[in-house]
């Protein structure tokens, strides 16, 4: 009994502890989204698209600060589309809205200036591939067009990557007339070299893992990795050749990260439980666009 309640505890602890992890993961892609913003995209005039193409336009025709209209705006698309998003992915969505708009209001205490326009380029190009891919991974998102382009998925049959490409398009294209053609140039090339490193990091940190396990005691180990993933978990009858014996294999998807934890705890189970772990290709096929 105290061994059970142990356990309990233990994996409520590490649940928790994921979660602050979690959400520091996306405050620090929202600081380093930020700082791409104030110190790169916008002392070099460059544009974006979506909700933070909207900021810069906004910033450079009425001098309205990036931190206001990132946050009323965002916050807005999330409560149109909150039904189009599960509950966890709201909260860290909000915070990470809110942790933007919050590292965009400090002032900046830097100025940095070069002719070479190419380099700030690639500086916010990188620093937003590496942010969306922080967010992104924790189980945040950056509101904008991924909700946007949800809606006109369910109720256009739009894809999904369509739908964000498109909106991206339309803010970015007339921008042609505030930043000039060298620096729509320029605004299309860190869009998309930042699309590409998020989908590197995506593909490469949140890629899933399938696990299978064999073992007489499937039944606890089921219920383990039921409880520690919070997901469903599939036993698949099977018979052994040798032995002619039937005994289901546990199989689940994971990722990395939940597979360093859940190990430990099957072999506190079964030490001599056989586990078959497969690499799969990331299943954020939807998060592997623009999603700004």
């Amino acid at each position: 009994m105290n061994k059970q309640v142990t356990h309990h505890e233990a994996s409520h602890s590490m649940k928790q502890l994921k979660q602050v992890k979690q959400l520091l993961m996306i405050a620090l892609g929202s600081l380093l989204f930020a700082i791409a913003i104030n110190y790169f995209l916008i002392p070099t005039r460059l544009g974006e698209g979506g909700v933070t193409g909207m900021t810069t336009i906004l910033y450079y025709t009425l001098e309205i600060p990036p931190y206001l209209t990132n946050f009323v705006l965002n916050t807005i698309i999330l409560i149109i589309g909150w039904k189009f998003l599960d509950g966890p992915t709201i909260i860290r969505s909000l915070w990470a809205v809110a942790s933007m708009s919050l590292f965009l209001k400090i002032p900046i205490f830097y100025h940095y200036t070069t002719p070479q326009t190419i380099i700030p380029t690639l500086a916010s190009a990188v620093l937003t591939g590496i942010a969306l891919g922080l967010i992104l991974n924790n189980g945040g998102s950056v509101a904008g067009s991924t909700v946007l382009a949800k809606i006109f998925n369910k109720y256009l049959g739009v894809p999904i990557g369509t739908g964000i490409m498109m909106m991206d398009l339309f803010v970015a294209s007339p921008m042609i007339f505030i930043i000039g053609f060298e620096n729509l140039l320029l605004t299309l090339l860190y869009m998309y070299i930042s699309n590409m490193i998020a989908n590197t990091y995506l593909a490469r940190f949140g890629s899933k893992k399938a696990i299978q396990i064999i073992s007489t005691d499937y039944n606890k180990i089921a219920q383990l990795l039921s409880d520690d993933l919070k997901q469903a978990v599939t036993l698949i009858q099977a018979t052994g050749f040798y032995y002619k014996s039937d005994q289901p294999i546990v199989y689940a998807i994971c990722s990395s990260r939940q597979l360093a934890t859940v190990i430990p705890s099957i072999r506190e189970i079964d030490d001599h439980a056989l586990i078959i772990i497969d690499d799969i290709r990331s299943s954020r096929s939807e998060d592997l666009y623009r999603l700004i």
